[in-house]
């Protein structure tokens, strides 16, 4: 009987998942990415949770290094600069690099196609077809499609299922720490900081620098800025200086009076010592944010998973390690069931409980934070108490969600 074999499309974190998940249950893989650049670069902070953590040992990743950064502590700011919370609750806040780098490395290089894009899927009785732009083409046994939010094999399968704005947007900036004031570490780097301005919320904290650098004096700063935007007020952001408009506007072209607007605004309402590093950020970027909760994950032989499948709101946290335990209920049915077609339906029916799960959580933090603005005093407190409680349990919701899923695999 000959091994069969597994076509990845993206070479993204969920990609590198599903390649050394499905190679350690005796499968051929090829993982094909559309960009031609090394992805080690890309991505800013993340949460780390337990069942991430999990499947990296299990894939053999070596964790006697930190992961991240640990943070022991939470601390609400109010506007003034003013403590209004500070309390414990331990954090690990990781890179993207962090996590990419080591999955990266731990593939042979020869299993690892860059500069191929998908153009599209064919399916016979003997297999699926990955045929690639460049006009070349892959046969195997099954196609993961593990490519992002922009997912080609889920726009050929599900061309209705488009990310949807959720009614705001979020600035985003890294800071060196190495130029942070000495008061701004003492209070910062130890500690998740949130700023709630009416309608709004700022998340912050330190991470691995984008090498992956952990030692003190080294590390980065991460903010996380969530401020309502309209469709219309979202296309002038995304307007260049030339007039053209885009659906997402490359970080250089960010107009100049948008940037400085947003660091206007943030010395008017975040808490001086966050609204100092923000401003001292040459260039923030901005991101939409969007929700995606595909109807069906699997399609014959091919499946989607990570953001191809479910987009949740960054609130959660939990991004990619639902992109690790995917990968991981994917290759556990391939390994426990007789037939790849009874795999791929506990999968997609497994997967897509959890992903609706997760989507319905972030949809309920985001109603709760991002509004527009509350005329009453009081009710702004309300708001403002209910998305801090919502963040100091978060974490735990998320343990308890992935827990679940690890053991029922």
């Amino acid at each position: 009987m000959s091994t069969p074999r597994a076509l990845i499309i993206g070479g993204s974190i969920a990609g590198m998942f599903a390649a050394h998940l499905l190679r350690a249950i005796g499968w051929r893989v090829d993982v094909f990415e559309r960009s031609a650049e090394d992805l080690a670069g890309r991505g800013a902070g993340l949460g780390s949770h337990e069942a991430l953590v999990a499947i990296l040992r299990r894939i053999g990743i070596d964790m006697s290094a930190p992961l991240g950064v640990a943070i022991p502590r939470y601390v609400w700011l109010d506007e003034q600069g003013g403590v209004v919370a500070d309390v414990p609750r331990p954090r690990m806040m990781t890179a993207w690099s962090r996590l990419y780098r080591p999955l990266k490395d731990a593939l042979p290089p020869g299993l690892y196609h860059p500069a191929k894009s998908l153009a599209r899927v064919e399916q016979d009785a003997r297999g699926v077809t990955a045929i690639f732009a460049d006009g070349t083409r892959a046969t195997g046994d099954l196609l993961v499609g593990a490519d992002g939010v922009r997912s080609a094999v889920r726009g050929q399968f599900l061309p209705d299922a488009k990310p949807e704005y959720a009614g705001y947007f979020a600035w985003r900036a890294l800071h060196a720490e190495a130029d942070a004031t000495p008061a701004q570490r003492e209070l910062l780097y130890a500690r998740n900081a949130f700023c709630i301005p009416d309608g709004e919320l700022w998340v912050s904290y330190p991470v691995p620098a984008r090498d992956g650098d952990v030692t003190p004096g080294k590390r980065d700063y991460n903010i996380v800025w969530y401020r309502p935007a309209d469709e219309a007020a979202l296309a002038a952001m995304n307007t260049d200086a030339s007039g053209r408009q885009h659906e997402q506007i490359p970080p250089p072209l960010i107009r100049r009076d948008v940037i400085d607007a947003a660091k206007q605004a943030a010395r008017a309402e975040i808490a001086p010592s966050l609204a100092e590093i923000f401003g001292a950020t040459p260039r923030p970027t901005f991101q939409a944010i969007y929700d995606l909760a595909a109807p069906q994950l699997v399609f014959g032989r091919a499946v989607i998973m990570g953001d191809a499948a479910f987009v949740a709101r960054p609130h959660v946290g939990a991004g990619v390690t639902k992109a690790a335990l995917d990968a991981a209920c994917l290759a556990d049915a391939l390994r426990d069931h007789e037939s790849i077609e009874a795999a791929l339906a506990h999968y997609g029916a497994t997967r897509k409980a959890a992903g609706d799960w997760i989507i319905s959580r972030a949809r309920e933090f985001g109603a709760i934070c991002i509004h527009g603005e509350t005329a009453r005093p009081a009710e702004r407190r309300q708001r403002a108490e209910r998305a801090w409680a919502e963040y100091l349990t978060m974490p735990d919701r998320i343990h308890e969600w992935g827990k679940q899923a690890l053991a029922a695999e």
